[in-house]
Parts: C-alpha cells; sequence; structure tokens
C-alpha cells in the first residue's frame, strides 16, 4: 500500500513540475520561431528602411515605426482608462460595497471580461464611432481614441477581479488597527489597504495593460487602420495602425517565405520583447517592494 502511495505521489510531482516547466518551454518555443521567421529581416531590408516612417509593402515599404508608435498610443490610452476605473472599482468592491452587491456586482464584471473582442469591435463600429465623431466634430470616428476606450474597457474587468482578489487578501486587522487610531475609512483604504495590497493591484495591472498590447480584433475594426506616426496624445483623434492589426490583417494574403512575410514575424517578435518588457519590469517592481518589506518586518 505503502509503495502505491509513493508511486502516486512520484507521478503527481512529476506531472507538476512538467506543467510547471511546461510553460517555460512553449514561452522558449514561440520565442525561437519568431526569430527563425523573422530574423532574416535584417538581411532582406536595411535596418534604417525597417524603421522608417512609411509602411506600404506593395512597394517595398516596411518602416514598421507607425505600427509602434500606434500600438504605444492606444495602449497608453487604454491604460489611462482602465487603472483608474478598475482600481476605483476594485476598492469599491472589496472596502466600501455591501456584501449584497459585491455578489452582484463581481460576476458581472467578470461576465465583461468574457465577452468575445469581435462583438465589443461591432458594437465599437456601430455605436462609439459614430457617437465619438459626431461628439467630437471628427473627420471619422475609426480612430486611436475609439481603440483605447473599447481597449480599457477589455482590460477593466481583468484589473478588477485581480485587484479586488488582492485588497481581500489584506488582513482585517489591518484596517482595525488604522481605524483604532483615529483613521478615517478613506485614510485606511488610502495609506493601509492599498500599500499593503500593492504587489497584487500592480500584477493585475500588469496583466491589464498586457491584454491590451496583445488585443486584435479590436483594434483592427475600430482604429482606422493608417499607418501613420503618432507623435503625442492628441494622435489620440487621428486613425492609427497596431502591430497586432497588421500581423492579422496580412498574414493570410502574403506570400509564405517573401521579405513581406519576414517582417511580419519581425514585427511579431518586436511585440514579444514589448510585452516582455512591461512583465519583466512589473516582476522587477514587485520584487523590490517585497525585498523591502521583508527588511521593514525584520
Amino acid at each position: 500500500m505503502e509503495k502505491d502511495l509513493n508511486w502516486r505521489e512520484y507521478i503527481i510531482t512529476r506531472l507538476i513540475k512538467f506543467s510547471g516547466y511546461s510553460a517555460v518551454i512553449f514561452v522558449s518555443l514561440i520565442f525561437f520561431f519568431l526569430l527563425k521567421e523573422g530574423l532574416p529581416t535584417l538581411a532582406e531590408v536595411p535596418l534604417g528602411d525597417l524603421f522608417d516612417l512609411r509602411w506600404y509593402p506593395i512597394e517595398s515599404y516596411y518602416g514598421i515605426l507607425p505600427l509602434i508608435t500606434g500600438s504605444l498610443l492606444v495602449t497608453i490610452g487604454a491604460g489611462l482608462i482602465a487603472v483608474p476605473f478598475g482600481i476605483g472599482t476594485a476598492i469599491y468592491l472589496a472596502e466600501i460595497a455591501p456584501r449584497w452587491v459585491r455578489n452582484l456586482l463581481k460576476p458581472l464584471v467578470e461576465l465583461l471580461g468574457g465577452l468575445p473582442s469581435v462583438v465589443l469591435g461591432f458594437l465599437g463600429i456601430l455605436i462609439l464611432s459614430p457617437t465619438l465623431r459626431v461628439t467630437l466634430n471628427l473627420p471619422t470616428g475609426l480612430t486611436a481614441l475609439s481603440g483605447s476606450l473599447l481597449l480599457g474597457g477589455i482590460a477593466i474587468p481583468t484589473v478588477v477581479s485581480i485587484a479586488e482578489d488582492a485588497l481581500d487578501a489584506v488582513p482585517k486587522s489591518y484596517r482595525d488597527a488604522a481605524l483604532a487610531i483615529g483613521a478615517t475609512r478613506w485614510q485606511t483604504i488610502w495609506r493601509v489597504t492599498l500599500p499593503a495590497a500593492r504587489s497584487g493591484v500592480l500584477t493585475a495591472v500588469m496583466l491589464g495593460v498586457g491584454r491590451s498590447i496583445g488585443e486584435t480584433m479590436t483594434v483592427m475594426m475600430v482604429t482606422g487602420n493608417a499607418p501613420v506616426l503618432a507623435t503625442g496624445l492628441a494622435d489620440l483623434f487621428s486613425p492609427v495602425r497596431t502591430m497586432t492589426a497588421t500581423i492579422a490583417a496580412e498574414m493570410g494574403e502574403v506570400a509564405n517565405a517573401s521579405t513581406h512575410y519576414h517582417v511580419l514575424f519581425f514585427i511579431g517578435m518586436v511585440l514579444f520583447l514589448i510585452s516582455m518588457t512591461v512583465n519583466v519590469a512589473a516582476s522587477a517592481v514587485v520584487f523590490r517592494q517585497k525585498k523591502r518589506a521583508e527588511r521593514v518586518l525584520s
């Protein structure tokens, strides 16, 4: 009997380890595939032309700078919307709302996170874009602002769900101690609960921003798909084109192993590196905060 249990524990342990290693292995394989298909770009297109201001592959213009700035602009706009609304909603659910309101709203928020992006893009074309065009007197409603609003809406459920769990995990004794020394309810939330849950809230923001960077269908449908260089937040009111939308729109029609094909994979490499940089930076901040907290407790 003990021998059977040992074998079961051995198998289960190995399966758990394999599951942990598989995440690293799969990400590495994806990156190596991107390198294999994208690195030939550097031999086929001069580096100066690759970071030029014009994207028009039919005439062999492969400047990806407008695509990078378009992606960053839409992502920054989405972050400016998702972070305050997401964290504010999480604070309300975890600290202020009655239990019955929380039990009602949290499933609804998570349900919004499961809506297909193509549905939101369809609603953006039919409702949001015409409304913005008329309200702001724009030539077209298919702008970076439309994409930012929809991406912000897509990221909010992720931020709310994870941040609310992090706030809820803060021990009740922290709140009681703050209230006992005369802090108001808002001071307790702002100066005690939120700092105590900082690492979880930062993780929520990181995942929300990461989802915004990688979103495809929504931005392809509502941003206008114009590969124009974005130089500031004022370009939120102009059409842009993102890296993800470019890959999705052109990969199905490009000739295999052509220069255009390799450039699209090079764009995927750039997108992968940007996402990895965001994740590594956020992880480094969380790690430093944990170390600082350990020093304070010791």
